[in-house]
């Protein structure tokens, strides 16, 4: 059963390798490796609460393995949004871990936090991305043109019908 826990110092390696794959880099807003002092210091200053760290990052899991990160950025409480992001390692990807997490972290989100609505940026090029939030329920809303170097984005959103 995938569950999603706040990051903790034992993550370390894991976050290391994630954050240092090149190949993820075009979809997401890191470009450029991080150390291992960058990410123990993000561990050690992050509390967990999105109202204080404006983020949360939580560790997606199941059994004893640690299989990827999905985060809560660019939280705007005023008008009760996020953007989303995930990360699964390759080796768990097609799995169906990704839309798990997704289903967890939205229930969080919408019941727990009050968000109406929650969304995504997506590399055009990234169908498989775009495949998972579309049989999600989100929608895309916006195209973005020539948003990074490698490709348009589109961002695909979903509403809280109970806010």
């Amino acid at each position: 059963m995938i569950k999603l826990r706040k990051i903790e110092p034992t993550d370390l390696p894991f976050l290391y390798l994630w954050e240092n794959d090149a190949s993820a880099w075009a979809d997401g807003t890191n470009h450029n490796p991080l150390s291992q002092q960058d990410l123990r210091a993000y561990i050690k200053s992050t509390t967990g609460d999105i109202y204080r760290d404006g983020q949360l990052r939580l560790v997606i899991t199941e059994d004893d393995a640690t299989l990827g990160c999905i985060d809560l950025f660019d939280f705007d409480p005023r008008n009760r949004r996020a953007a989303i992001g995930q990360y699964v390692a390759p080796e768990f990807r097609g799995k169906g871990v990704g839309r798990k997490a997704l289903e967890q972290l939205e229930a969080y989100a919408f019941e727990h936090l009050n968000l109406r609505v929650l969304y995504a940026v997506i590399a055009s090029s990234n169908t498989a991305c775009s495949a998972l939030y579309e049989k999600a329920g989100y929608i895309p809303s916006s195209p973005l043109q020539a948003w990074t170097l490698e490709s348009d984005a589109v961002v695909w959103l979903k509403k809280n019908e109970n806010a």
